[in-house]
């Protein structure tokens, strides 16, 4: 399967993201430069996690919280950001120390 430039933008951002951090879908979106791209995301997540190593856990809604219900993969997530030191909780929180600023 070959992907589009703009896959692989999004791509190499989603792999930048580093350990013990969280980024939003809009985060992404913006620094792939494509600024209404959220939903992307979540489809270039859903098919693309596994083949490129893609650090899916580390990608939160703006607000801070897991987009995911907890049966559908949001247990999973929690767990996996948690090992990493990121507290999760079930409100939506404001995560300044933990959200990735690129740089």
């Amino acid at each position: 399967m070959s992907l589009s430039e703009c896959t692989l933008r999004y791509i190499k951002v989603l792999q930048s993201v580093p350990q013990g951090k969280v980024a939003s879908y809009a985060q992404i979106a913006r620094l792939a430069g494509f600024p209404n791209g959220s939903r992307q995301v979540s489809r270039i997540l859903h098919s693309c996690s596994d083949k490129y190593a893609l650090p899916w856990h580390r990608i939160v809604k703006s607000c801070g919280e897991i987009a995911m219900t907890r049966d559908a993969g949001g247990s999973l997530q929690a767990s996996m950001l948690q090992a990493e030191g990121i507290e999760v909780s079930k409100k939506p929180q404001n995560r300044h120390e933990q959200i990735w600023l690129e740089t």
